[in-house]
């Protein structure tokens, strides 16, 4: 347990420097699996692209889709920055492990339609 202020007020939130460490190294790793299972779609894209299936129109979208998706995996992994946030987010990807549980980042990263 960790002391905040002036060793006042307890926090079961963060844990021991190598803790955090290793909450970093875990949400890293699912963040760079996660950034590889979004560029098989730009990899799909390009290599029809190639044997003449889709157009440059189609794969440059493909292209916008993928930063869309990546920027939202992103904003999960590490847009609250410090330590606490990666203990708290590598509690959430083991639970979804276990669970079985996954995030669709490339449905995520499809632009909302307007109505």
């Amino acid at each position: 347990m960790v002391w905040i202020g002036w060793d006042t007020v307890a926090s079961p939130i963060m844990g021991t420097k190598a803790e955090r460490q290793t909450a970093r190294e875990r949400v890293s790793a699912y963040h760079q699996a996660e950034l590889a299972g979004l560029l098989t779609y730009v990899v799909a894209a390009a290599d029809g692209y190639r044997a003449g299936e889709i157009d440059a129109f189609a794969l440059d979208e493909t292209i916008h889709h993928y930063h869309r998706a990546a920027g939202e995996l992103w904003k999960f992994c590490f847009a609250d920055g410090g330590g606490s946030h990666a203990e708290f987010l590598a509690g959430v990807l083991n639970r979804m492990a276990t669970e079985t549980e996954t995030i669709d980042w490339w449905e995520r990263g499809t632009p909302r339609r307007r109505q």
